[in-house]
Formats: C-alpha cells, structure tokens, sequence
C-alpha cells in the first residue's frame, strides 16, 4: 500500500501579528490623511463657490439697478416686481442683512435727472409712468454699487447677499442693493450646478483615498513581514537558550497566542535572563562545593607530602601539590566573591611599601616608581590591595616579559609589562573564568584578573585592562577618594 507524503502546512502570521498592527496603524494613518486633505479641499473649494456665486450675484443686482435708474426696462415677459421689490417682500434673512435707509431728499431739492429717476421709481407713480415690463434676464452689467449722492440718483446704500439653502437640491444666492424711494434692486442666482461639481469632486477625493488604501495597506502588510520573520526568529533562538530541547516553529506560535512579535521577544527574553540566571548560581554553588569539598583531602595530601624523602620526584610532587593548593584557593576566593559576602576593612595604607611587598612576597622583580613627590597614601583594604596587585604582577610575569614597572601615584597603581598585551577578546569581554586568551601570553588559569577585579570592587576601586602605547599589557587600579583622607605623607 502507498503512503501518501504528507507536507507540514505552515501557519500564517496570527491576528495579533505585529504584520496587521503595522497595516491597521499605515491604513489609519491614510485615512487621517485622507480625511485632512479632503476637508482642506471641500472647503477652499466651497469658499471659492461661495465667492464666485456672490461676485455673480451682485452683478446681476448691480445691473439692475443701474438699467431701472436709466428707466431701461428688462427684456420681457420678465415684470418688474421679479428685479425691483419691496423690502418686505423679501426673504427674511436677505431683508435682516439690509442697511438701514438713509433719508432722501424732497423732490423740489434734487436736480431734474435726479427728480425724473426718482419719479420712475416712486410706488406713487402711475402705471404708465412705469418702465415697460421685460421678459428675458437682465445680462451682466457693471460692478455692483455705485458711490451714494452720484448725479443719476445712485443708492446710497451697499449691496448684500444671502444663500439660501433651504431646498438642499437647489440653493440660491440672493444678493440686494437698496434704491431711492425705497425698494430693492435684487438678482437670484441658482448653485444647484456649482453644489453638483462640488459633490461630484467629494465621490472622486473619496474614491482616490479608497485606491490609494487598497494598493499601500496590502503593501505595507508584505513589507513588514521580513522583519517580522526575523523577530520571530530572534524569539525562537531565546527560547532555545533558555530551554535547550524547546522546539521552535509551531508550538511556539501555539503557546504565543494573540501576541505580538515584540510582546512574544519580550516574553522570551526574560524567561532567557531568568534561565541564565538559574544556570549561573548553579555554577556558582557547584565552584564554591568543589573547592570546599577538595580542601578537607588536599590539606592531607600537603601533609602527606611533606614526610617523602627528599629526590627530584619529590620536588615534582611537591609543586603539583603547591599548584592544587593554590587553584582550590582560587576557587574559594572566586565563591566567596560571588556570593557578595566579602567587607572591606579600611586602614591607611602606604601605596608604594604595598606594592613592593608584593611583588617580593610572589617572587616577582619589579621596579616601583613614584613620579610625584612625597609617599601617596590611601584608605583601603590592605589584604585585598596586596592581593589584587600580586596577581596584576604575577600575571604580568606569566604572560608578559620583562621588566615589570608599577608607577604608584595618588589613589592610582599602574603595572605595566612589556610583552604580546592583552589579547583584543579579552579586552572586549573583560576577564572570564579559566580563559587566558591567546596562547602566547603564556599558562594559567584565568583565575587571576576575575580574582583582581571581584577583590577590587569590594575596596570600591576601579580595575581597567588596556594595552601600552609602546607595548605590552597595562592594568591601572583607581582607588577611591575620601575628602579627608586625599593627603600625601611628605618625606
């Protein structure tokens, strides 16, 4: 019987995939854009509607008061009472925006054109002393107003206007002028087309926002997904770390949920730290039970030793011994230190005398020096400061070549050798456990500089590692300063 193969189906990125946020956040984003700028628009564009109509409104009104003066009736079968009315036969709002009339002189004081126009436009005038009624619309004439008191007889009043928006499917810009004798020159313009092309350019800002969203969001969904792979990848690698047999890729995303890829690195992150963190103070416990369980037996083997017969075999052992010894108390020294249970125990201490005996206790030839005058002093562990300058110069005899120089100036001890230096991952990573670098800086244990610079943290000083100009490794130990303590001893 065949068996079918069957294809493991990847899963797609989840709902709360950081992928659809982003696109949520870009979709949003246009849309306020495109909300923002079809606003601007709209709105410049009805305020230049608005102008248009009202410029086109008072020129209308304007020509008909200009012709009725002049006693030129409009075309027929337009009345009279369609361009000159009443004020109260106007719209309510349009008559409310109307200035107040000023009082207009007697018949007898005006001169005979102004008399003849005032005749024409008098109510008490008779019918056929009135115009001749017009039929077509007056056609655009002047500009609106004409300067008040003008020989002709002129208004002297200004034109208004008013839109009137009250059938939403045809709204009409009013606009009035007022005559002498107390009518109104008016003109009626319809914007029913001018509302049309303003809607018609709303559907079109609406469809172009609308396109534009259906090409940039599926774009930016595509282009965020790389960068969400590789968090996810980022994710999977800090769970490993943090659980050796996790299995990535489907469980993970199983056990994620709704969250994010941020949310997911974060999660994984804190439970690495929190996994290293166990992992360290286990190898911590471990140092410190070894040390402490291989001191018991090898105090007995260092008695031992000492009651064979003196040979060459003999002195081999002895050293193999001295060796052990020395690595156990290492050991315990570099527990003690993790477990932040050392206190220093602060006395004044002259920095030179320590460093020279320092260097004779561990059998190293070393040459002091004192650049500034007088003898530096500071208040410090003495039993941690020898202890971290011994194994600066031990380790600078190990690894370095001779001579050894130690500049002790105040609150500052600098040792320096003159070999390879440090090697660079060193100085990137700073001392680690059983590490001596590169292989040219000779044997040992690593256990050295990590002793040096627990010890130094106790005394609050500060240990840092670089490479001499001229050559060869250079270690410089501030030790810190005391306002009434920061004194030198005059020789």
């Amino acid at each position: 019987m065949r068996r079918r193969a069957v294809r493991a189906v990847r899963p797609g990125p989840l709902p709360g995939s950081l992928r659809w946020k982003v696109a949520a956040l870009i979709t949003l984003a246009c849309c306020a854009v495109a909300a923002v700028v079809g606003v601007l628009v709209h709105r410049t564009t009805l305020e230049r509607t608005m102008r248009l109509g009202e410029a086109r409104a008072l020129t209308e009104a304007a020509t008909v008061a200009d012709r009725y003066r002049a006693g030129t009736a409009p075309e027929p079968p337009t009345p009279w009472t369609d361009w000159i009315k009443d004020p109260a036969d106007l719209p309510t709002a349009l008559r409310a925006r109307l200035p107040t009339e000023s009082p207009t002189k007697s018949p007898a004081e005006l001169p005979a054109e102004s008399r003849t126009a005032s005749s024409i436009a008098s109510p008490a005038a008779s019918p056929t002393e009135r115009p001749a009624a017009s039929s077509a619309e007056s056609p655009l004439g002047s500009p609106a107003g004409s300067p008040a008191g003008s020989p002709d007889g002129s208004p002297d009043g200004s034109a208004v206007t008013w839109y009137d928006d009250q059938k939403p499917d045809q709204p009409w810009m009013w606009a009035a002028q007022r005559m002498r004798g107390g009518f109104v020159a008016t003109s009626k313009i319809d914007m029913s087309s001018d509302l049309a092309s303003l809607r018609a350019l709303d559907r079109a800002m609406v469809l172009a926002a609308l396109t534009a969203l259906a090409v940039v969001v599926p774009l930016s969904a595509l282009l965020a997904e790389p960068a969400n792979r590789r968090l996810r990848r980022v994710a999977d690698t800090a769970r490993r770390i943090a659980d050796p047999g996790h299995q990535g890729g489907t469980a993970a995303k199983k056990g994620r949920g709704r969250r994010d890829e941020i949310a997911d690195i974060a999660v994984a992150v804190d439970s690495m730290a929190a996994s290293l963190q166990h992992r360290l103070l286990v190898e911590q416990r471990f140092t410190a039970d070894v040390a402490h369980d291989l001191r018991t037996p090898l105090m007995g083997l260092v008695a031992a030793v000492e009651l064979l017969e003196e040979g060459e075999a003999t002195e081999l052992v002895r050293d193999r011994v001295r060796l052990l010894r020395s690595l156990v108390e290492d050991l315990l020294e570099v527990s003690r230190l993790d477990a932040g249970a050392e206190v220093a125990d602060r006395v004044r201490v002259p920095l030179a005398e320590l460093a020279r005996q320092s260097a004779a206790r561990v059998g190293v030839e070393a040459r002091v020096r004192t650049p500034d005058a007088g003898e530096p002093v500071a208040e410090t562990d003495p039993r941690r400061l020898d202890r971290i300058v011994a194994n600066l110069v031990l380790n600078a005899r190990r690894h370095g070549e001779p001579p050894v120089l130690i500049t002790v100036r105040d609150h500052l001890v600098e040792i320096r050798d003159h070999g390879p230096g440090y090697p660079p991952e060193l100085l990137a990573e700073g001392p680690r456990r059983f590490r001596t670098g590169a292989a040219e800086r000779g044997r040992g244990h690593g256990l050295g500089l990590t002793i040096a610079l627990g010890q130094a943290g106790v005394i609050g000083a500060e240990l840092t590692l670089a490479n001499a100009e001229e050559g060869g490794a250079l270690a410089t130990l501030r030790l810190p300063r005391r306002r009434d303590q920061d004194v030198l001893i005059q020789g």
